[in-house]
């Protein structure tokens, strides 16, 4: 099996820590260098206006001697790391806070090269050996400018400030990493195992093994996934199991009658059995071959109740006279065995919504164990119970019962109890699992009660027609 989940993750990883360092080294980058830019101007272009606005004016105006002036610009520089100057309109530097001008004069200076901003990088005109961020200021007296206040700071001390700001994000970036390493760790340990185990499980189960089992103890979703998969598993064992015993069934219930009717056959042909008596055994061999036919039949209806269900007729009958119908088709055989019946029918009808013909199968089934299992001279009880808007149908014999270690399997095709194999010689095993799938595509329920030489009674529900009640 080819393994790529865990590969991906941990490419996803490494893709996630190269695309962040991109991302900082490039992006971030510029975008810390930009913000600290108009920071800084602005500080200075707000400075700028307090000198201009205060000690240039006043020094324009006579009032501050220059060197007064000059002293306090070398303060304000300091504290700014910064290089301070008043230039006339003509370019000319009258006062600067530094000695780094190579000249008193600007050349070809033009305030206007700033634009509509208050600030610019660069050399300013050829005066700075290296980038400089320049502010300006005018110096207005009686509504006229006289000159300007430019500050100017390196732009290396600004890209000095920017790689301190990113060195701090390249950190969070490494302890970022570092808590995903964790996660994939968590995720290693929590998802990626527990999956893999459960991909190892689903191998052996395809192959057929059903004895592997999911050693994963926790309550979250792949703990569910552990426990509903180790139940899967049981349960096809059990299913796998059930498949070997329903074809020894088959094969049990198909042989024997067919053996009988080689048997028989054979013995005919060659004259083992004399001229006199082949009506006899060719009555037992139609006996047998009405068997095959009825045990072929019933697998056949077995077989319309799937995972798909079947079509039902659902229409409003009298389950009353339902009853008394199909207990007429039994008198022949009653009278036989001594049997009678006693009915117990609620109201003079009682409507419900079903398939009659289903219905009259259930009951002709369950009519038919009772009789089968029942003692000669008994009485058969068969009852109807209108409670919570339903109909309760209750057939109870006073035969053998059914052993307590029987009483789940008996819903199973091909399933006859110990007791049953001595009385029931011609059941086919089908008859109640026939009947419980028609109960379920009714959505109904149905119930057993048996005591073990007591007798059985069966009770089934239908959904009951208000519409039509007495």
């Amino acid at each position: 099996m080819k393994r790529t989940l865990y590969p991906k993750l941990l490419l996803g990883y490494a893709a996630f820590g190269i695309l962040g360092f991109l991302t900082i080294a490039i992006f971030t980058s510029r975008l810390t260098l930009n913000y600290i830019e108009r920071d800084t101007a602005s500080d200075l272009y707000r400075e700028s206006n307090l000198l201009a606005a205060n000690y240039a004016a006043n020094y324009y105006r006579g009032t501050m001697t220059l060197e007064d002036v000059t002293s306090h610009f070398v303060a304000v520089a300091t504290y700014l790391d910064a290089e301070i100057r008043v230039v006339s309109l003509d370019g000319k530097v009258l006062i600067t806070s530094g000695s780094n001008t190579s000249s008193n004069t600007i050349e070809d200076f033009d305030i206007t090269a700033f634009g509509t901003s208050y600030y610019q990088t660069g050399t300013f005109f050829n005066t700075f050996p290296e980038e400089t961020l320049s502010v300006f200021s005018p110096i207005t007296i009686n509504y006229k400018v006289r000159g300007y206040v430019l500050i100017h700071k390196p732009v290396r001390d600004l890209i000095a400030l920017k790689d301190g700001f990113i060195n701090i994000a390249y950190m969070t970036l490494a302890v970022i990493f570092l808590c995903a390493f964790v996660l994939i760790g968590l995720f290693t340990c929590t998802v990626y195992i527990p999956i893999r185990k459960i991909t190892r499980a689903a191998r052996d189960y395809s192959e057929g093994n059903f004895d592997t089992q999911i050693n994963i103890q926790t309550n979250d979703e792949i703990g569910y996934l552990a426990a509903s998969l180790n139940y899967m598993a049981a349960e096809l064992s059990t299913l796998e199991d059930d498949q070997r015993k329903f074809i020894a069934n088959v094969s049990h219930d198909f042989r024997s009658p067919l053996t009988s009717i080689k048997g028989y056959v054979e013995a005919i042909m060659d004259g083992t059995i004399p001229h006199e008596m082949q009506d006899k055994y060719l009555n037992i061999i139609l006996l047998e071959t009405e068997r095959l036919n009825k045990l072929t039949q019933s697998m056949l209806e077995l077989n319309k109740y799937g995972a798909r269900g079947t079509m039902l007729d659902i229409s409003s009958f009298d389950i009353n006279n339902t009853i008394k119908l199909v207990v007429q088709s039994f008198e022949g055989i009653c009278q036989e065995k001594k049997i009678s019946f006693e009915l117990i029918l609620t109201g003079h009808t009682s409507y419900v919504y079903a398939d009659m013909s289903k219905i009259q199968q259930v009951l002709y089934n369950l009519i038919d164990n009772a009789i089968k299992f029942s003692h000669p001279d008994s009485t058969i009880t068969i009852e109807t119970t209108e409670k919570n808007e339903k109909v309760f149908i209750s057939v109870k014999d006073t035969g053998i019962g059914i052993p307590k270690d029987s009483m789940k399997k008996i819903w199973e095709r091909f399933y006859k109890t110990d007791l049953s194999r001595g009385k029931d010689k011609r059941g086919t095993g089908l008859g109640l699992a026939i009947v419980r799938e028609i109960i379920s595509v009714h959505n109904e329920n149905i119930n057993v009660i048996s005591t073990e030489g007591v007798g059985t009674e069966f009770i089934f529900t239908l959904p009951l027609n208000q519409d039509n009640r007495d």
